[in-house]
């Protein structure tokens, strides 16, 4: 990355000792390796959520699988798989990363969207601190939905995080769904937020959500799918 960007780190100090949930927005395909390489320049070494089927892909599977990374099995009887894992490393003392958008946002200004309440599950089930990292720029070197790499001339990619997310008042017993969903929006909040302040505008008045506003890129899967499933 050092080599593709120019950096700027901030907010370090809000990292804490021990187990944390590390939560961000999700622009590139290149978010990842950003995000963790300003968690591993701050002394954290994160274990990333990712959908099992990234764990599939010749040479990037066996990188997660050899990195001890997180599998999520979406939609599946071992769906919950994934939160007794991440329980486990936060009780270790472990960083568990995760963009809580479950894929790139869709937002035309590419805001962060709304996010689905595994992370909250997790936060609420285990009261570690939830740090809100925004961070802009891996766009610039990786655009979204392109193969497009455009790591020359090195891009300026910017890396903030916030503050813990106060849940404090929604702690206590199994959380219902709207309680899951309120620490949701405040996860949401805090990271658009940080991402405000990098980006220097202000975020629209409500996140852009799939289920409301439609995937403006369900066609264009649609039509990669075909192509695929005819060769």
């Amino acid at each position: 990355m050092r080599a593709m960007t120019t950096r700027t780190w901030r907010g370090a100090e809000h990292l804490p000792d021990g187990g944390f949930l590390a939560v961000g927005n999700h622009v590139s395909n290149l978010d990842p390796l950003t995000f963790a390489h300003y968690l591993f320049d701050h002394g954290a070494a994160p274990k990333f959520l990712a959908k099992s089927s990234l764990f599939e892909v010749p040479v990037l599977g066996a990188l997660l699988r050899g990195a001890d990374q997180i599998p999520v099995y979406r939609g599946t009887a071992r769906a919950a798989d994934a939160l007794v894992a991440a329980e486990l490393a936060l009780a270790q003392g472990e960083c568990v990363a995760v963009f809580p958008e479950g894929t790139l946002t869709r937002d035309p200004a590419m805001w962060p969207m709304t996010g689905k309440t595994g992370v909250a599950r997790l936060a609420l089930r285990t009261h570690v601190p939830v740090i809100p990292i925004a961070q802009w720029g891996a766009h610039l070197v990786l655009p979204p939905y392109t193969a497009r790499f455009r790591p020359f001339p090195r891009k300026p990619v910017t890396v903030v995080a916030g503050p813990p997310v106060d849940l404090d008042d929604l702690y206590g017993g199994e959380p219902d769904q709207e309680t899951l969903q309120e620490a949701t929006r405040r996860i949401m909040a805090a990271v658009t937020a940080q991402l405000a302040g990098i980006r220097g505008e202000d975020p629209p008045a409500r996140p852009f959500d799939m289920r409301r506003d439609g995937d403006p890129r369900a066609a264009a899967d649609a039509a990669r799918a075909a192509r695929r499933a005819r060769r």
